[in-house]
């Protein structure tokens, strides 16, 4: 037995309209055109689906088993074409994202509850595991975007500067450094560095 969908609207529409006639305008065709799908449907099924001598018209036993067939199939149908006509609008769908500097979270977590309430039906997968490889990541197309602070110059990779970053050193009053007008990189050649596990190269100081 073969089914397509306009069978099960065809059945769901003839028990809910109780007659021919006005199925056929709820399912915007003919009269003539929906009996005769329905007799195609019966002779696939093998035996009749409907009692055509009651008014309004009735399900047969095999009809009543084809409706609940209907009734469970057809909603989950109608909200997959939703979810389809989202992700095709961009009203929903799964971003991507991979953070290659720690310090991000600072401005990124409110950031990321901005977007959720704007657009709540979009999934955030923040990949953390990626923070290192990140870049790579997105020339796989594994990440939609890499939020770094190491720009590189790539082929088909393009940077877009979100704000500027200025470092700021901390220490107390009665540091050694804490009375110079600013602080070069050599100025810390004698003090512990304590800082993300990261390769070398990537470590600013």
């Amino acid at each position: 037995m073969y089914l397509e969908f306009r069978h099960l609207r065809t059945i769901r529409a003839i028990h809910e309209a109780g007659g021919l006639a006005r199925a056929a305008e709820v399912l915007n065709i003919t009269q003539s055109a929906l009996s005769h799908q329905v007799k195609g449907l019966e002779a696939q099924v093998g035996m009749e689906l409907f009692q055509r001598r009651s008014k309004p018209m009735k399900l047969s036993p095999a009809g009543e088993r084809l409706l609940r067939l209907a009734e469970r199939i057809l909603p989950e149908v109608a909200a997959l074409e939703e979810e389809f006509l989202a992700l095709q609008s961009g009203r929903s769908g799964r971003l991507h994202v991979a953070i290659e500097c720690h310090a991000c979270f600072d401005w990124l977590l409110p950031v990321l509850d901005d977007l959720r309430r704007t657009w709540p039906e979009v999934d955030l997968d923040i990949r953390l595991r990626l923070s290192f490889s990140a870049i790579e990541a997105l020339r796989r197309e594994e990440v939609d975007f890499v939020i770094s602070s190491d720009p590189v110059d790539l082929p088909g990779i393009s940077f877009q500067p979100l704000f500027d970053y200025e470092p700021l050193f901390v220490a107390t009053s009665g540091h050694r450094l804490a009375g110079k007008p600013y602080i070069k990189a050599e100025d810390f050649a004698d003090e512990t560095l304590i800082t993300y596990p990261v390769e070398r190269a990537k470590i600013d100081a």
